[in-house]
């Protein structure tokens, strides 16, 4: 493809990270929840909302891949581009995450090893930094890191045999499942998650949806104008199999966590990887009927939000750490609840407001939380005829 062809905007991405970034945030703000409250009443919601909400990493995975395959699929490969790719990652991503990175890890530190030599926590903090270990949620950084890696390799198969995109789904699935199938019965590789190859699935299919989103965009907005009776059917059938799996993957955890039944491993990845590859492609839909459909007081936040999500999400584990150092000194079970609903409302509302007001008035904003939205110019009202500038 030797002609570069424009992408429109696509505005509704910004709600699909919103909502990602908030799956992200009921994950972690329940967490402690699922451990500590399993002799409670309410434990079944607990569960509930740390399982079903699982989608965040994987649709982050998702979009990430999308938006490259639908920005650079119609461009020249060439050194320049891959180049220019290699420094955005560089400055919006690397930079961020070796910043925080090095943030958490001098916080843990201070926390738990303040007497180890200097020389062994500078060791550690390396393997961790080029393992995504540095604090727990990093490693998502990390698996995009793995894919910015093969990303122009991807790229150029693609490219050159345009045939093989129809197979991309397939070919992720296959590559993520006989990743975990080996794995489980052979090599064992330590903390599988943290390696590419368990989300691969997500990654071919933002490479499928980027590459072909212009001819199937109509597909994912729900509107009368676009009911065919195929159509119809695969919204319902998209939609089905969602809840189901996702009421699957939330049952079969509740059975494990509260040591009623175990099942095979491979179960517990199948429910996972089909709640939340269906999640992904639901929640494009959701956006586009948000976006024309929503009350303006949902969709301006929301916007907002996912625009500013990646520095969300990294910045968010530290407020959870301050918050849980003040636990409720009273056994109410209500105030218990407030409590772990509170810990949602300050990792989300105290990194909104760190990461917003920073990029709004904090010059190079982008070192510490990547690729943020640059703030509106002020509008200088027009000097009156005859009036000179200062």
């Amino acid at each position: 493809m030797s002609e570069t062809i424009k992408r429109e905007r696509i505005p509704e991405l910004n709600l699909v990270r919103a909502m990602a970034i908030i799956g992200v945030l009921s994950v972690h703000s329940t967490s402690y929840a699922t451990v500590d409250m399993t002799g409670s009443g309410y434990y079944w919601l607990y569960n509930f909302i740390n399982i079903f909400m699982k989608y965040g990493t994987p649709t982050f995975i998702f979009m990430s891949s999308f938006v490259l395959f639908y920005n650079y699929y119609s461009r020249p490969l060439d050194k320049k581009l891959v180049s220019n790719f290699y420094k955005k990652r560089f400055v919006y991503i690397l930079l961020p995450y070796f910043l925080f990175s090095l943030m958490y890890f001098v916080l843990l530190h201070y926390i738990h090893y303040q007497g180890r030599p200097f020389g062994e926590s500078a060791l550690s903090f390396v393997t961790k930094l080029f393992t995504g270990k540095a604090y727990t949620h990093l490693y998502f950084v990390f698996i995009n890191m793995q894919f910015y890696l093969l990303f122009p390799f991807v790229l150029w198969l693609l490219k050159k045999y345009p045939s093989v995109v129809k197979w991309s789904v397939l070919i992720g699935l296959l590559i993520q499942w006989a990743f975990i199938v080996s794995n489980k019965y052979g090599f064992q590789v330590p903390n599988k998650g943290s390696w590419a190859f368990s989300y691969f699935s997500y990654f071919m299919l933002g490479a499928f949806i980027g590459v072909y989103f212009p001819k199937i965009k109509q597909w994912f907005v729900i509107s009368r104008a676009n009911a065919t009776k195929g159509r119809v059917a695969s919204w319902v059938l998209l939609w089905a199999v969602w809840i189901v799996a996702g009421l699957g993957h939330v049952y079969i955890y509740y059975l494990l966590r509260l040591k009623i039944a175990t099942y095979n491993t491979l179960w517990y990845e199948f429910f996972w990887n089909l709640h939340t590859f269906a999640c992904a492609l639901v929640l494009i839909q959701i956006s586009y009927l948000l976006y024309r459909k929503g009350p303006a007081f949902i969709v301006k936040p929301f916007n907002r939000l996912g625009a500013l999500s990646f520095g969300i999400y990294l910045i968010h584990p530290f407020f959870l750490l301050v918050y849980r150092n003040f636990p409720p000194q009273t056994g109410t079970s209500w105030l218990l609840h407030l409590w772990y609903a509170g810990g949602f409302g300050v990792a989300l509302i105290a990194s909104w407001i760190v990461v917003g007001l920073t990029a709004r008035f904090i010059p190079f904003a982008w070192v510490f939380f990547g690729n943020l939205p640059k703030p509106k110019p002020r509008l200088v009202p027009q000097q009156k005829s005859g009036q000179l500038d200062a």
